[in-house]
C-alpha cells in the first residue's frame, strides 16, 4: 500500500512540475528545425540519423545542469554569469545571443508564413495576424496560463510521427543507419559536415539553456520537486528528438528517394509528399508546421527577453505587468515586430538564412557550455548538486565534437579544394 501511495506521490509531482524542461526541448523543434531535418532527408537521405542518439544524451544532460542550477541557486542563467564573471563578458554574450536568436525569430515567421500559404494564405495576411496573437498571448497572460497553452503544442508535435509512419520509409535501413556511424569520406563532404552542425544547434540551442533555466526558476520549482523536475527534461528530451528523427525518415522516404534534393521554402516538405505520400500526411506536416512555428515564434522572443534582462540586471517575467518591466516587454515586441517584418521583404532568402540561424546556434553552443560547466562545477554555488564525473565527461566532450566540427567547417569553407 505505501508503495502505490508514493508511486500516485511520485506521479502528482512529476505532473505538478511538467512544463520547463517538456516545453524547452519540444519547442527547438521550430521552423528552423523541421526546415533543417528535413533538409537533412531529403540531401543525405537516412545518412545523419546516427547523430540523433549522441545528441540526445547531451541534450538531456545539459538541460538537466540548467534546470539543477536553476533549482539549487534560484536564479537564471545569464543572472549567474554577470555575477561569476562581470557584466563586460555578459554584454557581448547576450549580444551573440540575441543576434542568433533574432536569425531564429525570423525562421519561426517564416514556416508560419509558408505553412499557411499551402492552405491559400497570404503571408502578408498570416504573418501580422499571427504576430499580434503571439504577441498578446505572452503580454496579456500570465506564467500558469501560457504554460498551459505551450503543453498542449508540444502534444501536437506528434504529427511528425504520424507523418513519418505515413510516409512508409524503409524501418529496417532507418533502424540500422541510426546506430551505424557513416563511412568516413562522408566527412570530406562540407555541406555534410555544415548540416551536422545545423543538427546539433537546431536540437541543442543556445537559447535553450537560457530559458529551461529561468522556467524553472519563474516557476518556484523546489529542491523537493527536483527529481520529478529531472525526469521531466529527460521525457521532453527524449519526446523532441523522437519527433526530429520522424521529421529526418519522413524526408528521406518521400523528397530522397524521389531525387528532390533541395528544399527551398519552409512548406515545401510538406507540399512535395503531396504526391509522394499520402495527402494526409502532407496535411499533417503543415498543419505541424503551423504548431511549431507559432509555438517557438512565442518562447523565443520569451527566452531571449528573460536571458538579456536578467543579464544587463532588467525586471522580467510573464506575471509582471507592463509598467513593473518595460524593458522585457519592449524588447519581446522588438524582436516580434521586427522578425515578422522581415520575413513580409519580397524576396528574402529565408531558407538560407534559417539553416545558418541553426549553424550559427551550434557555433555559440561551446561559449555557452562554457559558462555553465565553470558555474555548474562551482561547490561554492551548487553545494553537493555540482556535476557528477560522467556529466562532466559528456557536457565537456560535446563541446569539444562542436569546436572541433564548426573549425573543420569553417577550414573547409576557406579551402574548398582542399576538402574534395
Amino acid at each position: 500500500m505505501s508503495f502505490w501511495k508514493r508511486w500516485r506521490t511520485s506521479i502528482f509531482l512529476f505532473f505538478a512540475v511538467l512544463g520547463p524542461g517538456f516545453i524547452t526541448a519540444n519547442v527547438d523543434n521550430d521552423a528552423g528545425g523541421i526546415l533543417t531535418y528535413s533538409q537533412a532527408g531529403a540531401q543525405y537521405g537516412f545518412k545523419l540519423l546516427w547523430t540523433l542518439i549522441p545528441i540526445t544524451i547531451a541534450l538531456i544532460v545539459v538541460q538537466e545542469m540548467c534546470a539543477r542550477m536553476g533549482v539549487v541557486t534560484g536564479k537564471g542563467l545569464s543572472d549567474l554569469i554577470r555575477e561569476e564573471f562581470g557584466l563586460r563578458m555578459t554584454f557581448v554574450i547576450m549580444m551573440l545571443l540575441v543576434l542568433v536568436n533574432f536569425g531564429n525569430v525570423i525562421a519561426e515567421f517564416s514556416g508560419i508564413a509558408g505553412s499557411i500559404q499551402l492552405f491559400g494564405i497570404s503571408k502578408y495576411i498570416s504573418v501580422p495576424l499571427c504576430a499580434l496573437a503571439v504577441w498578446l498571448l505572452v503580454v496579456k497572460g500570465n506564467y500558469k496560463s501560457v504554460e498551459k497553452i505551450f503543453l498542449v503544442a508540444s502534444v501536437f508535435y506528434v504529427c511528425y510521427i504520424v507523418a513519418g509512419v505515413m510516409a512508409q520509409p524503409e524501418w529496417h535501413q532507418a533502424l540500422v543507419e541510426t546506430v551505424k556511424l557513416p563511412e568516413r569520406a562522408i566527412w570530406s563532404d562540407h555541406n555534410y559536415i555544415y548540416m551536422v552542425v545545423g543538427v546539433i544547434g537546431t536540437t541543442i540551442s543556445p537559447w535553450m539553456q537560457f530559458y529551461m533555466q529561468a522556467s524553472v526558476v519563474e516557476k518556484g520549482v523546489t529542491i523537493r520537486q527536483y527529481k520529478a523536475t529531472r525526469m521531466d527534461v529527460i521525457v521532453g528530451s527524449i519526446f523532441s528528438d523522437v519527433v526530429a528523427w520522424f521529421i529526418i525518415v519522413a524526408c528521406a522516404a518521400t523528397l530522397y528517394v524521389h531525387g528532390v534534393r533541395n528544399i527551398t521554402d519552409p512548406s515545401q516538405a510538406a507540399d512535395a509528399m503531396k504526391p509522394l505520400a499520402a495527402r494526409f500526411a502532407s496535411i499533417l506536416f503543415a498543419a505541424g508546421l503551423f504548431n511549431a512555428s507559432f509555438f517557438a515564434a512565442s518562447v523565443l522572443p520569451i527566452s531571449t527577453a528573460y536571458s538579456v534582462c536578467e543579464g544587463l540586471g532588467f525586471e522580467s517575467g510573464v506575471d509582471k505587468r507592463f509598467g513593473q518591466a518595460p524593458f522585457f516587454y519592449w524588447l519581446y515586441t522588438l524582436l516580434i515586430g521586427a522578425g515578422a517584418a522581415v520575413v513580409l521583404i519580397p524576396n528574402f532568402p529565408l531558407v538560407t538564412m534559417t539553416i545558418l540561424s541553426q549553424v550559427l546556434n551550434g557555433v555559440l553552443l561551446p561559449f555557452v557550455l562554457f559558462f555553465m560547466l565553470r558555474l555548474v562545477n562551482k561547490k561554492e554555488l551548487m553545494g553537493k548538486y555540482v556535476n557528477t564525473r560522467w556529466f562532466n565527461v559528456i557536457a565537456w566532450t560535446t563541446t569539444v565534437i562542436v569546436v572541433g566540427l564548426s573549425l573543420v567547417m569553417m577550414w573547409q569553407s576557406i579551402h574548398p579544394g582542399a576538402a574534395s
